[in-house]
């Protein structure tokens, strides 16, 4: 029985798919094990978000080198699509698996026999037509669910559409199979995974379902107490959406909404499909309607252009949103994009500047959300997440929640109390008695 082990890089969608094809590595009697268990086999599922991803790749082939010197390494993800040749010429990698071939892992390297040089096994990012079924288990107290694949629109900073190929999605039925599936397993909450979930739909090239459909019809899966959506451009956040989950039995207030830019200049450079005003009127009908709802931005700094008057704008923009944490991003060069064309190029040492000036302010808008929901009670998920005898977990409005460790919470959702803000920024229960919900 040969030993596999794996490692992910980048977002819930790659970890949905790596503990997918984990299993079926057990199905065909392979044994899974840790990273550092002297595996015989090493599957690293990279990220080309930004450049410093792949360097984490070559760190991942080389560490693993050390644990296990006659391992097989397979690499395969976004950055495999992407650079193939360069990932091959890697010392210690075997093969190489494209975005159309690493769901056919087992069946392409057959007994992962090492050979003298690395094998490379990567069409065009045209043949990545279907859609792979995934979802994650055993790995985490949440689950996350693949619905949607790859990507139509055309920003000029993104590769993903050069990695995952165009938009495709699974089918409502079988999302749905998959969600009834993941409740017979005792997981208490699913976040949905994509690349593009708000283009929830196409099947071969056509619109045939809505992602809002979807939504619908998750609400009324028993046996799982949370949905949660990762992110949803906000051209596609609709009122209906927003509404729906206002009353919701099972979606909950959190939406992680990509901005990228508070500047309608910056935007257009970029090629978004929306202005400000738009995602303005996003974060108003949110609150309106769920005024305890998390609000998670992606910005990106140091864009092609971005003047010190620009970047101000998107500050001061984000600065007077009412929204409850930011994802920075420090613009990186990607080759094959757009941006890599433009000028205005932003020296380094500016964008770090900037970075960190939003890193700020994304912990104070992080703070003043959790001070308004102090003194009031939610639904705490409770994760195997101890730090100093103190556990962890998350609201359904996503508020990091530390309280005193105790075995019996792992993996349980209890009601509690919001009562102070700790000196680590989570917010801190003191109340030892919960009240037990069983659903």
């Amino acid at each position: 029985m040969k030993k596999v082990a794996f490692y992910t890089l980048g977002c819930k969608l790659n970890f949905s798919e790596t503990s997918t094809i984990s299993r079926q590595f057990e199905e065909k009697g392979f044994l899974k094990v840790d990273f550092q268990e002297n595996p015989d086999i090493f599957i690293i599922n990279t990220c080309s978000v930004t450049e410093n991803a792949d360097k984490k790749c070559k760190k991942i082939v080389k560490e693993a080198k050390k644990i296990s010197p006659n391992s097989y390494v397979a690499i395969i993800g976004c950055y495999a699509q992407l650079k193939p040749k360069e990932i091959s010429d890697i010392k210690g990698v075997d093969a190489v698996l494209g975005a159309a071939e690493k769901f056919r892992l087992i069946e392409l390297l057959g007994d992962f026999a090492k050979e003298q040089d690395a094998k490379v096994l990567s069409s065009e990012i045209t043949e990545a037509k279907s859609f792979n079924n995934a979802y994650s288990i055993n790995d985490r107290t949440r689950t996350f669910l693949k619905v949607q694949d790859g990507c139509n629109y055309g920003c000029a900073f993104c590769t993903i559409p050069l990695a995952r190929g165009k938009s495709r999605s699974n089918t409502i039925e079988s999302v749905l199979e998959s969600a009834r599936e993941i409740a017979g397993t005792d997981v208490k909450e699913v976040v949905l995974t994509g690349v593009n979930i708000g283009d929830f739909g196409i099947v071969e090239g056509k619109r045939n379902e809505r992602f809002a459909d979807l939504v619908f019809a998750l609400d009324n899966v028993e046996g799982i107490d949370r949905f949660r959506i990762s992110s949803i451009e906000p051209n596609l956040l609709t009122n209906e959406i927003i509404t729906f989950a206002s009353h919701s039995k099972r979606f909950v207030p959190h939406f992680h909404v990509p901005l990228q830019s508070g500047s309608n200049t910056i935007l257009r450079r970029m090629g978004r499909r929306y202005l400000r005003e738009l995602y303005e009127d996003r974060v108003s009908k949110i609150k309106t309607l769920m005024a305890q709802a998390c609000i998670g931005v992606d910005v990106i700094v140091g864009f092609p252009g971005e003047t010190d008057e620009l970047f101000l704008e998107t500050y001061n923009f984000l600065n007077e949103l009412d929204i409850s944490y930011l994802h920075v991003f420090t613009y990186s060069e990607r080759a094959n994009t757009r941006a890599t064309e433009m000028d205005g190029i932003v020296p380094m040492k500016k964008r770090n500047e900037r970075s960190k000036m939003l890193r700020i302010l994304s912990e104070k808008k992080r703070r003043k959300f959790y001070e308004e929901n102090l003194g009031k009670t939610y639904t705490v998920l409770f994760e195997e997440d101890v730090e100093d005898g103190k556990m962890h977990g998350f609201t359904e409005n996503y508020i990091r929640v530390a309280a005193k460790y105790d075995p019996m919470l792992i993996n349980e959702t209890k009601q509690v109390t919001l009562d102070y803000i700790n000196d680590s920024g989570n917010v801190e229960v003191l109340e030892p008695e919960f009240i037990y919900e069983k659903h």
